[in-house]
């Protein structure tokens, strides 16, 4: 069942660990088809981690095909599978920029053009939840925006994407503008953009940026 999407969400894993995004066993990234969602297997290092070792659940969490355990994650995508009806996939990581903004309890505030081409918005943090059940999806759709970016306080990022590409762009993108941001605020307080200027280059971003 869904070989091939399982290969995809196996790269997807594969292209979060090449830009360092996720290390040994930490984060995690599912799709959504229809009534299933297919997720990585807890526990399982990138380094052993095979296509058919991922897991299909229903969206009660119900294993329907898989011989391992689900991701610890597996409640939180679920529940916001299924309050967010553009949801397609999913991704968590510990990414090491990002997830000091979360420690550091504070937002990424747009301050370069790629920010705001991007993500249109500040990336907004979540009241702290413990993990392992519906309390971080609970939190995240909180304060999710059109972004669909979040940091997780005291824990990491969680990113909801129309598309598996969609999710990974977003994860690899949120970890670059951390990163500009965090050395910005070591050099001096950055001004952020204006707010007209952040629409205008969201827009143009997403309606005339790349082919179509």
């Amino acid at each position: 069942m869904y070989e091939e999407i399982k290969k995809e969400l196996h790269e997807a894993h594969m292209t979060l660990e090449k830009y360092g995004l996720v290390a040994y066993t930490s984060g995690n990234v599912s799709v959504r088809v229809n009534e299933h969602v297919i997720i990585k297997p807890s526990g399982v290092p990138y380094s052993s981690l095979k296509p058919e070792d991922y897991v299909v659940v229903n969206l009660e969490g119900e294993v329907v095909e898989g011989n391992k355990k689900p991701s610890i994650d597996t409640a939180t995508h679920l529940y916001l599978y299924r309050n967010i009806d553009w949801a397609r996939s999913i991704i968590h990581t510990h990414s090491t920029f990002s997830t000091v903004w979360a420690v550091v309890e504070k937002p990424i505030p747009v301050l370069c053009t790629a920010h705001a081409d991007v993500f249109g918005e500040e990336i907004p943090l979540t009241e702290y939840a413990p993990v392992g059940s519906e309390a971080i999806g609970k939190a995240v759709l909180k304060v999710i925006g059109r972004s669909g970016a979040v940091l997780l306080r005291k824990h990491g990022v969680m990113v909801v994407g129309n598309s598996l590409d969609d999710a990974i762009k977003k994860a690899i993108f949120l970890e670059e503008v951390a990163r500009i941001a965090y050395f910005a605020h070591l050099m001096t307080t950055p001004t952020p953009l204006a707010r007209d200027e952040v629409e205008k280059l969201y827009l143009q971003y997403h309606t005339k940026y790349g082919q179509r």
